[in-house]
Parts: C-alpha cells; sequence; structure tokens
C-alpha cells in the first residue's frame, strides 16, 4: 500500500508559520482596545473610565476624562515620583480627531512606609483626572450624537508583593447636553491637586552637603506652624523615607530635604509638592550656585541598593559596545552550542518533527542518494533558520528590544498559527486529506519533483517548534550571543542548528541506517497514522500556552477556530453535490469564526489574571529588586525562570521542583521560592536573565547572603539542587 509523502504538505504549511512570525516583536506589545465598556476588574483594583463634559463635547468647551482606581484593602497604586520602588500609572489613549489629551492631574499622595523604605503612592479611592482640549478640527459630523474614547491603561498594583495590570476602556460622551454623574468626583480630584504657589524671593533652595535647604514663602496662612509633607517630582533626588526637619520664620517655611546617596544630577529648578490634610501646593525652587558633583556610593544601606536596583532593572540598561571572544572563550561556546544543539533533539517540542522524518526515511529506505540528498537539505533548513532566528533576535536587541531566545513564542498570533499549523499535519498524518489532492495540478506536481525543498522545509519547521526549548549547554552559548560581535554570535546560531541537525545528516550518510528499516509496506501507513498523535499532542501544549497568554476564553476561542478549521479542511475532501454545499459553508463559517474570534484568541489577557493564582502554595511572583532585598535581609532565595511554552520548564515543575524532599529542604532553610513567568514578554526578567549571562529559559537560580549566586543546568536533578541548599 503507498501513501503520498507527508513531505508535499510543508511547503504551503511553511508560509503559515512563516507569516505568524513577524508579528512576534510586536504583537506582546500592542494594546487592545477592548468593547467590554468602562469598568476592568481584577482581583486587587476596580478601573473605571469616567467622564465630565458639563457642556457637552465641542471646541472650547470643558471636558474631563479620568481614570477612577478603587484598591482592595491593604493594596496601593504610585505617584508620579513612586518613590524608593513602584512604578507609575501609564495611559495611552485613542481619540477623536481635533481632541487632544493633557497630562494626568495627579493628586497628591501620601507617603507609604515598607521598613526602612518608603514610596509614593494612592490607597483607598483615587481618581486620575487628564483635561481634553477640543480643537475647531473636532467634526463629529451632522449625524453624529456622541463621542468614542479609548483608554489603554498600565499600573503596577502592590501590598507586600507587586502585581503589574493592564485594561481597556471605552467610553462614549454625548456631543450634546450635560455629562455632570461625576462632578463630585472631578471636584474632590480638583482639590486633591496640588494649587501652583506664585514665586517669590524668599523662596529658594540651597544644597548643603547631604541635604537641600528649602525655603518657601506664600503658602496660605492657615498651615503656619503645621508640620507639611514633602514629595519631591523628579524621581531619585531625595531620600524618600527619610525625616525632613523643618520649621516656620513668620510667613516663610523652611526645612532640610536629605539627598539620595544615588541621585542623578538635581533637576533645575527643583519641583515639590507641600501637603497638608489632603490638600497641596506645587513649588518650583531655583537652587542657588546650582547641585555640587554627585554622591559617592558609601554608607549606602543594603535595602536601599536593592530597591534602587528595582528601579533600574525595570529601565533598559544602556549597551555596551559588542567586544570579540578569545579565542578559548569562542571555541567553549561553539562546543556548548553544538552539544545543546545534539541533547535538543532529546527535548519532547521537537519530538513532532522528528516524527516526518521517520516517515521520510521509511519512504527512502532503498535510495541511499534520496537519503544523502533529504539529509542535506534538511541540514541546510534548520542551519538557515538558526541563523536567520539569531540575526532576528540580535537586531531587535540592538533596535532596544528586551526579547530572548525563543521570543516568537510570547506572541500569542504566533501560537495560534502554529496551532493550525499542526492541526493541518495532524489531520495530513491521519489520513483525513491528501495535501496534493486540494491543489491545483500543476502545484501538486511542482511539489512532487522537489522533495529536496520538502527535506528543506522540513528543518525550517524544525527550529520553529525548537526554539521554546532551552538544552543543557546551551543557555551559556546563547547568553554569550549578546556581547558578541555578529559574526562571532551567528556563529553560535550555526553551532547549534548543526548539532540538531547533525543526528539526521549522519543517519542519512549511513546506509546501515537504512537498511535497518523494514520494506516498504502497509507498516507505513499504520506508522504514518501513528505519528498523528505527537501532533495533536502538540496542539493540546499550544492551546494551554495560549491559555496562559490570552486567558481561558482566548484558549476557547482558538479550540473553536480549530474545530472549523477542520471541518473545512474535511468538506474540501468530499464528492459532488456534498462537496459543493458542505465546502463553501464550512469555509465561510471558519472565515467568519476567524474574523469575529481571532482577536479574542490572541488578545492577552490582564497582567494580573493569573499571575498570582496559578502559583504553587509558597512560591510568590518575581520582581525586579526582590531576591536582592531578600538577600540583604539575610534570607535565601530561589528563582525559578519560566514560561508556560517551555516544555523542559514544565518538566522541571513536575519532577525537581514538586519534589517532597527538595520542598522540605527549602522549607528548612527558609528559602524564598520566586516564579519569573516569561509567557508574555517582560522586559525585566530578559535583564534579570541578561545579568545571568542567559537569554532564554529555564534557568535556575540560588541566591544566598556572602555567597555568589548559584546557577543549576537546565534539566535540573533534585540531587544537585539539595547538594546546594544544605551548603547554604
Amino acid at each position: 500500500m503507498s501513501i503520498r509523502p507527508l513531505q508535499r504538505l510543508l511547503p504551503t504549511l511553511f508560509f503559515i508559520a512563516l507569516g505568524a512570525l513577524p508579528m512576534s516583536a510586536s504583537a506582546q506589545l500592542a494594546p487592545r482596545p477592548g468593547a467590554a465598556g468602562s469598568v476592568v476588574t481584577t482581583p486587587h483594583v476596580q478601573a473605571e473610565l469616567i467622564a465630565q463634559a458639563p457642556e457637552g463635547v465641542g471646541p472650547g468647551k470643558p471636558l474631563w476624562l479620568g481614570l477612577s482606581i478603587t484598591h482592595q484593602p491593604d493594596w496601593h497604586t504610585y505617584w508620579k515620583n513612586p518613590g524608593d520602588s513602584g512604578l507609575p500609572t501609564q495611559f495611552e489613549w485613542q481619540l477623536p480627531a481635533g481632541i487632544d489629551a493633557g497630562e494626568i492631574a495627579w493628586p497628591v499622595p501620601r507617603k507609604i512606609p515598607i521598613g526602612n523604605l518608603a514610596n509614593y503612592g494612592y490607597e483607598g479611592t483615587v481618581l486620575l483626572p487628564v483635561p481634553m482640549t477640543v480643537t475647531s478640527a473636532f467634526a463629529p459630523g451632522p449625524l453624529a450624537r456622541e463621542a468614542s474614547f479609548t483608554l489603554h491603561a498600565s499600573w503596577l498594583v502592590c501590598r507586600k508583593e507587586c502585581i503589574p495590570e493592564e485594561g481597556s476602556f471605552t467610553l462614549t460622551v454625548p456631543l450634546q447636553g450635560s455629562t455632570a454623574l461625576n462632578a463630585a468626583a472631578f471636584d474632590a480630584a480638583a482639590k486633591a491637586h496640588p494649587a501652583p504657589l506664585p514665586s517669590a524671593p524668599e523662596t529658594q533652595a540651597h544644597v548643603e552637603g547631604t541635604a537641600v535647604a528649602l525655603s518657601v514663602a506664600g503658602l496660605p496662612v492657615a498651615l503656619q506652624g503645621k508640620t507639611l509633607d514633602v514629595f519631591a517630582e523628579t524621581p531619585g533626588v531625595a531620600e524618600t523615607a527619610a525625616p525632613v526637619a523643618q520649621r516656620w520664620q513668620g510667613g516663610v517655611w523652611t526645612a532640610r530635604l536629605p539627598l539620595s546617596p544615588h541621585r542623578s544630577a538635581g533637576p533645575e529648578p527643583l519641583p515639590l509638592v507641600l501637603a497638608h490634610g489632603g490638600q497641596g501646593w506645587r513649588v518650583e525652587l531655583p537652587v542657588r550656585e546650582g547641585w555640587p558633583p554627585l554622591p559617592g556610593q558609601a554608607g549606602v544601606s543594603p535595602a536601599l541598593q536593592a530597591a534602587l536596583q528595582a528601579n533600574a532593572a525595570a529601565a533598559p540598561a544602556p549597551r555596551s559596545a559588542p567586544t570579540p571572544a578569545p579565542l578559548g572563550t569562542f571555541l567553549a561556546a561553539l562546543a556548548g552550542a553544538l552539544l545543546g544543539g545534539l541533547i535538543l533533539n532529546l527535548m519532547p517540542c521537537v519530538f513532532p518533527v522528528l516524527a516526518i522524518k521517520v516517515v521520510g526515511f521509511a519512504r527512502h529506505t532503498q535510495s541511499l542518494r534520496s537519503h544523502r540528498v533529504s539529509g542535506l537539505a534538511y541540514t541546510a533548513g534548520v542551519l538557515l533558520s538558526f541563523v536567520l532566528l539569531g540575526a532576528l533576535m540580535l537586531g531587535l536587541r540592538a533596535a532596544g528590544e528586551a526579547v530572548g531566545w525563543g521570543f516568537q513564542l510570547q506572541s500569542p498570533a504566533v501560537v495560534a498559527g502554529l496551532a493550525a499549523l499542526f492541526t493541518l499535519l495532524g489531520l495530513n498524518l491521519a489520513g483525513v486529506f491528501e495535501f496534493g489532492r486540494m491543489l491545483p495540478g500543476r502545484l501538486a506536481g511542482l511539489q512532487a519533483r522537489h522533495p529536496v525543498a520538502d527535506a528543506f522545509l522540513t528543518g525550517v519547521l524544525a527550529v520553529a517548534v525548537a526554539s521554546p526549548c532551552t538544552a543543557p549547554f546551551m543557555g551559556a552559548s546563547l547568553g554569550l550571543t549578546a556581547t558578541l560581535p555578529g559574526v562571532q554570535a551567528l556563529a553560535i546560531f550555526a553551532a547549534l542548528g548543526l548539532g540538531l541537525a547533525l543526528p539526521y545528516l549522519a543517519a542519512s550518510w549511513v546506509p546501515a541506517v537504512a537498511r535497518a528499516l523494514p520494506r516498504p509496506g502497509a507498516w507505513m501507513d499504520t506508522l504514518r497514522r501513528l505519528m498523528a498523535f505527537p501532533m495533536f499532542a502538540t496542539v493540546v501544549w499550544l492551546v494551554w500556552v495560549l491559555g496562559q497568554q490570552s486567558g481561558i476564553n482566548g484558549a476557547a476561542a482558538l479550540l473553536a477556530l480549530l474545530v472549523a478549521l477542520a471541518m473545512a479542511v474535511w468538506s474540501l475532501t468530499l464528492a459532488g453535490r456534498g462537496r459543493a454545499v458542505i465546502a463553501p459553508l464550512s469555509i465561510a463559517l471558519c472565515a467568519w469564526l476567524a474574523w469575529a474570534w481571532g482577536p479574542k484568541a490572541i488578545e492577552p489577557a490582564p497582567a494580573a489574571a493569573s499571575a498570582t493564582a496559578a502559583l504553587p502554595a509558597g512560591w510568590q511572583p518575581w520582581q525586579a529588586g526582590l531576591p536582592e532585598k531578600l538577600v540583604a535581609e539575610g534570607r535565601p532565595v530561589f528563582v525559578d525562570y519560566t514560561a508556560a511554552w517551555c516544555v523542559t520548564c514544565q518538566y522541571n515543575k513536575q519532577t525537581t521542583l514538586s519534589d517532597a524532599a527538595v520542598l522540605q529542604d527549602f522549607a528548612a532553610k527558609n528559602v524564598a521560592l520566586l516564579r519569573a513567568d516569561w509567557t508574555r514578554r517582560d522586559p525585566a526578567i530578559t535583564a534579570a536573565l541578561a545579568a545571568l549571562g542567559r537569554s532564554g529559559v529555564p534557568v535556575y537560580v540560588l541566591h544566598a547572603p556572602g555567597r555568589a549566586p548559584v546557577v543549576f543546568s537546565e534539566i535540573l536533578g533534585a540531587d544537585e539542587l539539595r547538594a546546594a541548599i544544605a551548603r547554604i
């Protein structure tokens, strides 16, 4: 019994996957304004977009929009200067033509002490209002009755742990009439916004050693004799948690504001907010004689160092010029990449493509030349794909993007595209359809005449599905590429590809391998259908990965699309009237689902939706600077850098990291367990991996006071981990 070769399927399917790959650098970051309404609720806050338009919406008429955030008890978000840690809330607007958004009119914050540090932020309910300017260019049309406003907001909400969250809001505002329902909230926000103080000769600042002497005139008379809160608008200038010595000299308020030992160059003038009883006054103080040279680093508390490291990790670090590696280091990196590529063949993510090669071997059992040509073409496809993927990753890094190995799987669009690809592969292997019969005769014949191209594209597909995995010896070599010139870095990617292709290349040139296979026969059709199940297992894994990125609704939408795709493919195999009736309907259904539900399948879920709920007992989310802070407090820390699309990560979670003896050792040593989830793009995690000399996951690190961090192998062993814990 003969079969149609699976390789005929690959050229067209390759373009499906290839079309999805360029989206990987941007799809994760692009906000998708939702049509769900003006309210977003997370486990920690309820956020609502509201408006105040007392005269309607038109040129010259007052218009305010604002995000009202109601925090759960003990949780807070941050002011424009968050203090020793944290991030301010950020807005991205999509507005009607002719309407411009101003800056957030930040209400007066409160100081939130955390140990010997302090943050500036908000608890309870706070409204962040934004003034809108309606220009003469605003022309909604004669039939328009309302204007639509869309906001994508992101915020960091913290208690003892910090959770990055985001939401998309849509609000319609009537063009005519009054929108005064929220007048009380906006009036309260206006009163909480710092009032500007007029300039006066007595209002000035003067740097005196480790503090800046402040002198402010023009404050309300009712404040005289009262103690004021002082908030520096510029981050990193003042020592946030330090007390501010102050007194009144008649109507002039004077104080000494301690400067941060790690401050940046001070602003000129110095903007401050002075507050009392929920009201605030903003003043810009000229700095007499300018700012002195920046202070040194001596005498900084470990806790403050940790907080500063957290802020630094969240910002892009300056990139140093790449320098060539010494010959010995470079050769060691090449050897590690080659060995890592060899081991990559044993990773579960590569198995489905190896199944395709098994079918190819069976087809060419009697043709040594066909084996060798196929092996060379497959190797060329693997090598070229690794080099191009490496070049894309290095190019994105050079452009300022924080990406690492496997970055394309951080895009829900790519994950969904691969799920569709493997669904078609599985259906073909299972015998549901023969791809050659569904193509025009000329194209099908072209495929049959070019088996070399089929083998080449199989190598491309192997790289696409292997990239989520990081095998032993790969991590250090891939991490080194970030510091090397382009030629040396791409050579390491090529060595990695050669390692992946080497077993098949060697087997294709050794006649004994072909002779060891049974002669062609009915067993080949059975083997082919059996190989469909690894494909479907891969689809299950990809749907699960998408569920981690887009939530349960995204996974359900993808499953519906895959079912419709399978039905459409099946309908094309029918003959006669059945095909004429069913095929158009099924194809139309698939197209409609792709249009209506496709965006839902690839829309990233709110960052906090599953950040903590999915963590096992004893684990907490990683955040920049937290390991250093815990170590400074004398506590060991174990960090699991992981991702849902990393099969090796999931294996280690179910084995070593679930081992009762390992967990008991962690508890006995009071080790803090942190999980850095890289399933979706996270520049802070990317920066932390780069600091460890790594560019992909899994990475496991044990930090202990007074000791250098211990980085473990990608395949985590219980014995080596327990031995390292015992040495703490």
